[in-house]
């Protein structure tokens, strides 16, 4: 529901309130020094970069949703669980223990699987480092899809036009235990992390841990004569602490939902295009993907009666 993530952010920003998102890597030192060593120009102009993530579905074992809107049966509610509002905006459904309390993120109906899980927390690094926002071009493929629900792994690939910034840049996603090649300069007696960011510049390859790793330069023999660069961004105490600060009247927070919002809506690119099994050509500036008109159903979802938002 992209429209659902620039309306909250225009609110957020219409109503003055302090806003984090909860992507905690955005505060840590590792994820600065990412963005600085690469503005310092420490691998040269980048153009590509892969990220990867380790996580698979969150029960494997499910091959559909448990229950359907409007359907028989389920199980009983625990007590203590308000189920209808559990269910938010969505239809509503019998309950099945399958849901809670974690794998409702495999179900469209509730989440946007891995893609919509860690794109937030291990595209940062990237998107604030480069700019990387309305890419022209989001092509994703998964397996073990079933019905209403997401892939157990998956590949995706975005493409970001050149802007007053930077060159155009090609990110490619991986999860599932899907990783990119690894490049050169790597041991290769070692293998990629389970998780992680490679920038690929025209003059040297950076790798960062996901969610706000320290960066290193590839091959890491190149870290013997490697002049740090003066840092730039201010550093924070921790996640919590700089969005409190922004309660009590500091500056915003680092994640505030006008920068979640654009991380939160390249998820849903993504997801998008695992769900309508299409490249999506996407115009940002109409919220629309070109020549998808079934698409529009899910950039802006309906709401069950008591749940519209108000904007």
């Amino acid at each position: 529901n992209i429209w659902e993530a620039r309306t909250i952010a225009a609110l957020a920003k219409k109503s003055g309130l302090a806003t984090q998102m909860g992507n905690q890597g955005h505060s840590t030192d590792g994820m600065r020094e990412t963005c600085e060593w690469i503005w310092a120009g420490a691998i040269g102009t980048v153009k590509e970069v892969f990220a990867w993530s380790g996580g698979n579905r969150w029960n494997p074992t499910l091959t559909g949703q448990p229950t359907t809107p409007g359907g028989e049966g389920g199980a009983p509610v625990p007590e203590g669980l308000n189920w209808d509002m559990w269910q938010g905006p969505r239809e509503t459904r019998p309950f099945d223990p399958a849901y809670v309390p974690v794998a409702w993120r495999d179900f469209w109906d509730f989440g946007n699987s891995n893609i919509g899980d860690f794109a937030c927390h291990d595209l940062d690094a990237a998107c604030w480092a480069l700019d990387l926002v309305d890419p022209s071009l989001v092509s994703f493929s998964g397996a073990g899809m079933g019905p209403g629900m997401g892939p157990d792994g998956c590949i995706g690939y975005y493409h970001f036009p050149a802007n007053d910034k930077r060159p155009e840049v090609k990110v490619t996603w991986y999860d599932g235990g899907l990783k990119p090649p690894k490049p050169d300069g790597w041991p290769t007696d070692q293998p990629l992390p389970g998780r992680g960011v490679l920038f690929i510049g025209d003059a040297g390859v950076l790798f960062c841990g996901g969610a706000g790793g320290a960066p290193k330069l590839i091959p890491e023999s190149r870290m013997a004569d490697f002049k740090k660069p003066e840092p730039t961004l201010k550093r924070v105490a921790s996640h919590h602490r700089n969005w409190l600060d922004a309660c009590k009247g500091g500056e915003a927070a680092g994640s505030e939902f006008g920068y979640g919002a654009k991380l939160t809506e390249l998820a849903l690119l993504g997801a998008l295009s695992l769900r309508m099994g299409k490249a999506i050509r996407w115009n940002a500036a109409d919220m629309k993907a070109i020549d998808l008109p079934d698409a529009d159903a899910i950039i802006k979802e309906n709401y069950r009666e008591g749940w519209e938002i108000q904007a």
